[in-house]
């Protein structure tokens, strides 16, 4: 009787007969220690939608890397395997990136840098970086292609 499910993702893992086998070598690792797979995002929805069969939102997502390259390419990985599961026809009602800013981490404190908006802790100043700005387009125009 639930309206959705809430999917939030970053990673996969990895199980193996031993249990948790740990990121894969050689795959590029996040701030946090997760290996750097956005297309986590959509293999989870359509996990959720097998097990749950109603609407679902992305209620967080995103990457902690001091590289907003990465970050960019990050979205652009995960909002793609949103738009494949939309074509294929599943019910997903909304995305949100994970964060705004770069926030306190309670493991990490300060250290990981989730934010589309860069924030200096010594003066608090705030600065939109180029992943935030890419987000806002594709929300603008709701369309990948830029």
């Amino acid at each position: 009787a639930d309206d959705f499910v809430g999917v939030q993702t970053y990673t996969r893992e990895r199980y193996g007969a031993e249990g948790n086998l740990g990121p894969q070598e050689g795959v590029e690792q996040t701030q946090m220690g997760y290996e750097f797979w956005p297309q986590a995002t959509g293999a989870t929805l359509r996990r959720a939608y097998e097990v749950a069969g109603i609407p679902m939102m992305v209620t967080e997502n995103g990457i902690g890397t001091d590289d907003d390259g990465r970050r960019l390419a990050y979205y652009q990985s995960a909002l793609q395997s949103v738009a494949t599961c939309l074509q294929d026809g599943l019910d997903v009602r909304g995305y949100f990136a994970w964060s705004a800013f770069d926030n306190f981490e309670w493991m990490l404190g300060y250290r990981p840098t989730f934010g589309l908006i860069a924030v200096d802790r010594r003066t608090q100043q705030r600065t939109i970086k180029p992943s935030a700005r890419w987000l806002s387009k594709v929300v603008q125009t709701n369309r990948l292609e830029q």
